[in-house]
């Protein structure tokens, strides 16, 4: 699961046409974290009130989720309802425009979740059904359905990941003693959970100090590893690193600086430098997200230690965080949290937004998005 839960769909005072929407967005969740660079989407045909078919978009470059659905009915919906959680593209990618299908199909009612979140294209598709007589409607679970595609829609409007920040520490705010050792601060099953997490995003970012220290694999186990992204300005980690010699499908990237040393990996497993433009604290960060956007990558986990991550909250690249607390103390000669955030007066605090709590396991995980 993401690091927010899924939308609560089973509200007894959902309307028929909230119910079957909500069915479509549990198609979607079917293929949650699978479509990159694409977005989750899930579709309900709907003939005298009884489901005909169903359909989900699997991945990148495979058939649409209104496609996949037409096919069970031999692509005729004269008489249906189709209910899709994405409004129905009206532009030529991979495959071409699922609106093309669905004039030819003649459905004679689409319900919409959501309208596509790039300005180019957006209502296209909903305008050309409306000119071909079909009857459509927008909005339904609007919010559920914008909130499934978050990463798809900050990719499409902001050209980088959506970035969620996970963070583990005591209950005073700790994440190592002042020896450095953090082995585990939380418990068993909040770990679990991040392994579920690291199986939904594209990539797994983490810092020099981080692989260095605690020399992490960044594995999902079980699951499908994400690509591991290190930040090292300096070209100085050792090669013998978990993150460059432990099997994984997954390559390891390394963003550097374009001034940084020359280095080679002989003998690391699917190693890969990103030259990326320098900033007064090293890697220009913003650069290091977009080239990731332009390579594909829509999610993104941030497992850093307290500079790296506070250095992302303070350029405004955080969209959201997950913070595990665990019912122990450190003190106050242990590792904070987050490194400066630069703010001196009240006013300039960081804040927080739909915060949630939840325990799991012997810790409490608060969920809460970072306000722009």
């Amino acid at each position: 699961m993401s690091p927010d839960p899924k939308p609560t769909l089973d509200d007894p005072e959902l309307t028929r046409d909230e119910r079957l929407m909500a069915r479509a967005l549990e198609l979607a969740f079917e293929a949650d974290g699978r479509t990159s660079p694409n977005p989750i989407v899930g579709c309900v045909i709907v003939r005298d009130d009884a489901i005909v078919a169903e359909g989900f978009h699997r991945r990148a470059g495979e058939r649409h989720a209104e496609i996949e659905a037409l096919s069970q009915i031999g692509f005729d919906a004269r008489g249906c309802e189709l209910f899709v959680t994405l409004e129905p593209c009206s532009h030529h990618g991979r495959t071409p425009p699922c609106v093309d299908a669905l004039l030819r199909a003649k459905p004679r009612r689409v319900v919409v979740g959501m309208v596509d979140p790039n300005p180019l294209v957006q209502g296209q598709g909903l305008a050309r059904m409306r000119e071909a007589g079909i009857e459509v409607a927008s909005g339904v679970l609007e919010s559920q359905c914008q909130r499934a595609n978050e990463s798809f829609s900050t990719y499409i409007t902001l050209g980088r990941p959506f970035v969620t920040l996970k963070l583990a520490a005591s209950l005073d705010g700790r994440i190592a003693t002042r020896t450095g050792a953090s082995r585990w601060i939380s418990g068993e099953e909040a770990r679990s959970l991040v392994h579920q997490w690291r199986d939904k995003h594209d990539a797994i970012l983490t810092g020099s100090g981080t692989a260095r220290l605690d020399d992490p694999s960044l594995t999902a186990r079980p699951g499908r590893d994400p690509i591991r992204v290190v930040v090292d300005s300096r070209l100085s980690l050792r090669r013998d690193l978990r993150l460059f010699t432990q099997a994984s499908d997954a390559p390891t990237w390394i963003a550097t600086t374009v001034t940084a040393p020359s280095a080679t990996f002989d003998g690391a497993t699917s190693v890969e430098l990103l030259s990326l433009p320098a900033s007064p604290d090293g890697v220009d960060l913003d650069a290091l997200l977009r080239e990731l956007a332009r390579r594909g990558i829509t999610r993104l986990l941030v497992e850093a230690g307290a500079r790296l991550s506070a250095s992302l909250v303070r350029a405004g690249l955080v969209d959201r965080l997950a913070l595990f607390l665990a019912p122990r103390l450190i003190g106050g000669d242990g590792a904070p949290l987050l490194g400066s955030l630069g703010v001196t007066e009240i006013d300039e605090l960081v804040e927080l937004a739909d915060l949630t709590l939840e325990r799991i396991g012997r810790d409490l995980l608060i969920r809460a998005r970072i306000r722009a």
